[in-house]
């Protein structure tokens, strides 16, 4: 697999480049970036241009084609280089908020799920109780809620207890075999030793 970016920059910016890359022009483009590898300057020519590398909000597939009829996948660009105009603003965050097309437009709000908002605690809890329980032991403390009872309108409840490991009494089997009974056999069964 190939390594691909996609290169945003101002229509001013383009014409250039097209130009550039359409005529064998002396004229050289150039992009670096800076120690936190987020910003950077994006030279074409003389002129120096600030750009930042900006996380796309979702995955988008690049292909190529050899003959116009067979498609071959040749990267996954999840980054996007955003070249700015010297009096724009740089981006405030790593994520850019739209996709590439018009449909993914604000993208992260309008298709994906939102995060569930968590207590790190109890996340943390409940990790420690399902690593005890992998390593056959049982969970230390967790919490049975016995319900909560509506009467007049009013909500009250009833209360939480502790609940402790309880075990389950196996029932007793007596020696193996014993109550097994074999099925009766036919002669059919009996007279049929070719097979």
């Amino acid at each position: 697999m190939e390594e691909q970016f996609i290169l945003r920059v101002p229509p001013s910016v383009a014409e250039r480049i097209d130009r550039l890359l359409n005529e064998s022009g002396s004229e050289s483009i150039d992009l670096s970036f800076s120690e936190d590898g987020r910003s950077g300057a994006f030279i074409i020519g003389e002129d120096h241009f600030p750009a930042s590398l900006l996380d796309l909000p979702c995955i988008v597939e690049s292909y190529k084609t050899y003959d116009d009829n067979v498609l071959i996948k040749t990267a996954d660009v999840g980054q996007m280089i955003m070249v700015r105009d010297d009096g724009d603003p740089p981006p405030e965050v790593v994520e850019h908020r739209h996709g590439l097309t018009p449909p993914m437009r604000d993208a992260r709000r309008r298709r994906f799920r939102r995060e569930p908002d968590l207590n790190p605690e109890l996340v943390r809890r409940v990790e420690k109780d399902l690593l005890n329980i992998m390593n056959g032991g049982t969970a230390e403390n967790f919490d049975i809620l016995s319900g909560l009872h509506t009467e007049m309108g009013e909500q009250e409840e009833i209360g939480r207890k502790k609940a402790g490991p309880t075990r389950v009494e196996k029932p007793d089997v007596s020696e193996a075999g014993t109550n097994v009974v074999e099925p009766e056999r036919s002669e059919s069964d009996e007279s049929d030793d070719s097979m």
